[in-house]
């Protein structure tokens, strides 16, 4: 992956990015929340995590937010899973293809940790069940 961008054409692909995937309301609430203190790493995010990594055409952003809930699986983050349950369903991910990587997960992380993500991911697929 090469990136040719400026770190402002980045930042602003990753808040375009950014604001598709997990939506505009989550995005401006999380940078409208920002202090002095947590500004930088808000600022890193947006522009390597999605100005950079996501906006890359190197895979599907589907395929990335699947990665991602075992990623947060295997690190046991809740917040941020529920957070990519929502954007893994606005990239296309249907219910069954969450399970099954949550399914996986328990194989190689560990049942615990599984047992927690399907826990967050059930509660965001009946609001958005609702919400629809």
């Amino acid at each position: 992956m090469t990136n040719d961008k400026t770190h402002s054409e980045s930042y602003e692909d990753g808040l375009r990015v950014r604001r598709e995937v997990l939506g505009a309301a989550h995005v401006d609430k999380s940078l409208g929340a920002v202090s002095e203190f947590s500004r930088p790493i808000q600022e890193l995010v947006t522009e390597y995590c999605w100005g950079v990594v996501w906006s890359s055409d190197g895979l599907p952003r589907k395929t990335r937010s699947l990665l991602n809930l075992a990623m947060l699986t295997a690190l046991n983050r809740s917040h941020e899973l529920g957070v990519h349950v929502r954007g893994a369903l606005t990239n296309g991910a249907t219910e069954a293809e969450i399970q099954e990587v949550l399914l996986q997960t328990a194989i190689y992380v560990g049942v615990p940790a599984a047992l927690e993500s399907f826990r967050v991911a059930d509660k965001i697929l009946k609001e958005t069940a609702k919400n629809d």
